[in-house]
């Protein structure tokens, strides 16, 4: 592997295909005799099925069976699981989470009876027809609110609405620097819900054959293997051999995508007792309702400093939302996820972490992209320019002031921190950005009637995500090269970035690759996307299978140019003997690795090689993002008017590909500090269920963005030197934006404000400022 990976920016190969119409999505693949599966929901928040009658929806012309939990009871079906693995100070409690409801429901949307029939509309009209009597109770659908002791009970085994406890870092020792601080800065901050969104909602088709018992499902997912033996384990208890999980193009999944839904359960008990294909497609409505939502994490925190502004140490004190129920990885968001990034790019010799899940009558909340990166490093920054404000230190000064300078860095948290361009991202942004430039143009906003402000913030990404990964490379009888990764692209660009890799190792042409993923068949393991894992674990598991077939056939071109093996090297795509003019393309070795008769003793026929990577180490994606905002003071309009990006990912495979993933996490960071918020009612009634009423990004919403990836410090903890892209922009956006509205209301005496600065949040905001001046003034 050469020193340094050098990238180079292509145009994604799988474009062509989404484009022409031809791409391959579970809701449009054709399947002979399918069945259509509906799902009945929960209206209500929280309440006791008092009477379940399901004639008439059996009647339906057209339908085919009707289920309720009792069903599934009968036929030994499992609860669906958590996986989470913490270190909780109080341990997990991860209540039943069966496929339908059993005698309870815990938020709207929960799933009680589900309807299989010939066509979709037969399908809902028996779901129409169900008769279903609920007694409804109390809700509650804050965490906080729910952790007080007159607190509706939501599950009798979680006194008081607790799931877990969750404690890392030295509290003495915070303890200790809060004492001695010169200045110390609180702030309670809340990281509003989103719902992910994705172009394409959630779908699945479940096969059986009853012939070998065997199951296959077929999904929109962002990993096969990991699916595949909870499914096996938990739900069927059947050995992983029989079920095999496939995924095709994904439209989006931002981590939503990741995770055991009941459906799946669904389709394929469904099959099995029918004998016959079932598909359930998602409608947009029900997804807002039924898919694991993100954030929803209340933190009060402290940051203590001397009395020259240096850091001293951190504590925060976090309340986690995990929704009704304990989805699949629920509480790693915000325990091992947030806790290994709190801090961010700075020095803090000392921090204290404390976050309590509660359960509350909404839907489970798992990892959105970034997963606890984005909460922490939101809250430090926010921190940092209250800290500015405190002590009078100018904001830029106070963050170089801290920032971490040398490497390798040792981390409050226990991460070591092999390198990172952490205070020359901020130069180069604020550069890039002119802040000096900055004064003018908020002159002349302030002349026009309005109010400008300047964010800046910095952020870092621990990224590796699940441990392990898988990879194959093999020749195949047309010539081609089949690579197989256990990574999933739901957007990504991998179709193009890991042949990208291949054909440099391999001296091809990129058109000689074919690219493989999502099946179980595949690989003996993997584990999907998250965690901007996939180049990181992904890539160098496809280095390390490449090197293997490399020297499998550097050992057959010997045999074959008779010459010793340890003087045959692999130059340009040919295997030469060195010294001398003898040569063989490694087209022809493989092409000659087919027939027995060419191979050295003790080596099977074919030129393939297959790798796990079981590297545990983490990259450390960093940069510094700046935004300007302009303020209508009389409608609370907040415009996006500049935004600059000064991104450190090592290496880039390929930068044009790189760029688009940050773009498109800065904007999901623009839509939760500007417009996403989930909000309930009182009863528990989703207000925002659909996008009237949720408003995501639009075009009009975002300026060009300026600046871009900086490539000149690639990571030791991997052979291609990369970091990861795909969550960075959604890590850094929130506080970046939220610090320059800050920033553009300071001058009303405005500090604080939560996510999203909508119109009316900050239209009453600055009435409330001008009140209170008026009043001060009077008096």
């Amino acid at each position: 592997m050469q020193e340094r990976y050098q990238g180079r920016s292509l145009n994604r190969l799988e474009d062509h295909r989404f484009l022409t119409g031809h791409g391959n999505y579970v809701a449009n693949d054709h399947v002979p005799g399918v069945l259509h599966l509906h799902v009945v929901r929960s209206p209500v928040a929280f309440a006791r099925i008092a009477r379940l009658d399901l004639a008439a929806a059996r009647a339906v012309p057209g339908v085919v069976a009707v289920y309720s939990e009792a069903d599934l009871a009968a036929d030994g079906i499992g609860e669906l699981p958590c996986i989470t693995v913490i270190e909780a100070v109080e341990p997990i409690v991860v209540p039943p989470r069966p496929a339908l409801a059993r005698g309870v429901v815990r938020h709207v949307g929960d799933p009680v009876v589900c309807i299989v029939a010939e066509s979709p509309e037969a399908a809902l009209a028996a779901g129409e027809a169900v008769v279903v009597v609920y007694e409804e109770m109390p809700c509650v659908t804050v965490a906080t609110a729910a952790l007080q002791p007159d607190a509706p009970p939501i599950w009798p085994e979680a006194p008081g609405n607790s799931a877990f406890l969750f404690r890392k870092g030295d509290a003495s020792a915070v303890a200790a620097a809060m004492a001695r601080a010169a200045h110390v800065v609180e702030c309670d901050l809340f990281n509003n819900r989103v719902v992910a969104a994705p172009l394409e909602t959630r779908a699945a088709i479940g096969f059986h054959d009853r012939k070998t018992d065997g199951f296959c499902l077929s999904l929109t997912g962002q990993g096969v293997h990991d699916l595949r033996r909870q499914l096996a384990n938990t739900i069927f208890r059947v050995p992983v051999e029989s079920i095999r999980v496939v995924v095709p193009d994904v439209g989006g999944g931002f981590g939503m995508k990741n995770y055991l839904y009941p459906e799946y359960v669904l389709v394929l008990w469904a099959a099995r007792k029918l004998g016959r294909p079932v598909r359930w497609v998602s409608e947009r409505s029900e997804d807002f309702v039924s898919s694991a939502q993100g954030r929803d994490f209340f933190t009060r925190s402290r940051l203590a400093l001397d009395s020259k502004g240096r850091f001293l140490g951190l504590e925060v004190r976090a309340v986690a939302n995990m929704g009704a129920y304990l989805s699949t990885q629920g509480p790693i968001s915000s325990t091992n996820a947030a806790g290994s990034a709190m801090g961010g790019v700075y020095d803090i010799p000392a921090v204290f972490v404390e976050v309590r899940g509660a359960f509350t009558n909404t839907p489970p909340i798992d990892a959105y992209r970034g997963a606890g990166k984005p909460e922490a490093n939101y809250l430090i920054e926010r921190l940092v320019n209250l800290a500015s404000l405190r002590t009078g230190i100018d904001a830029v000064k106070l963050r170089r002031r801290n920032i971490i300078g040398r490497f390798p860095h040792r981390t409050a948290m226990g991460m070591k921190i092999d390198g990172g361009r952490f205070g020359a991202g901020l130069d180069e942004a604020l550069a890039l950005a002119d802040r000096d430039g900055f004064r003018k143009r908020r002159a002349q906003s302030k002349k026009a009637g309005f109010l400008r402000g300047l964010g800046i913030a910095c952020f870092l990404e621990t990224s590796r995500g699940a441990l392990g990964e898988f990879a194959r490379a093999a020749f195949e009888a047309d010539g081609t090269v089949s690579l197989a990764v256990g990574t999933q692209s739901n957007g990504q660009g991998h179709e193009t970035a890991y042949p990208q890799v291949a054909a440099d190792l391999l001296g091809l042409p990129i058109a000689a690759f074919r690219f493989h993923q999502g099946d179980t068949e595949l690989l003996p393991g993997g584990n999907g996307h998250g965690g901007a894992r996939s180049m990181h674990m992904g890539g160098t598991a496809l280095v390390m299978a490449v090197e293997t077939l490399i020297e499998k056939g550097r050992l057959i071109a010997a045999h074959l140019l008779q010459a010793p093996a340890d003087q045959v090297a692999f130059v340009d795509g040919s295997f030469v003997v060195q010294g001398t003019e003898r040569a063989i393309a490694i087209g022809k070795v493989a092409e000659a690795a087919r027939d027995p008769a060419n191979l050295p003793e003790g080596l099977t026929p074919g030129l393939e090689g297959s790798a796990k990577n079981g590297s545990d180490l983490y990259t450390f994606p960093n940069g510094c993002h700046v935004a300007e905002v302009e303020i209508d003071p009389e409608t609370g309009v907040v415009r996006l008017d500049r935004y600059t990006i000064a991104d450190d990912f090592g290496s880039l495979i390929n930068p044009r590909v790189a760029l688009g993933q940050v773009h498109g996490g800065v904007v999901q960071g623009i839509g939760q500090a500007l417009l996403e918020h989930v909000v309930f009612d009182s009863e528990g009634q989703l207000l925002t269920g659909s996008f009237q009423d949720y408003a995501l990004p639009r075009a009009q919403d975002l300026p060009n963005f300026a600046g871009g990836l900086n490539d000149s410090e690639p990571t030791l903890s991997n052979p291609l030197g990369v970091k990861g892209t795909g969550q960075a922009g959604s890590i850094a956006a929130p506080q970046t934006i939220m610090n320059a509205v800050l920033d553009a209301l300071s001058p009303l005496g405005i500090h604080e404000l939560d996510m999203p600065a909508t119109p009316f949040l900050v239209w009453s905001a600055i009435q409330a400022a001008r009140a209170t001046q008026r009043n001060s003034r009077e008096r």
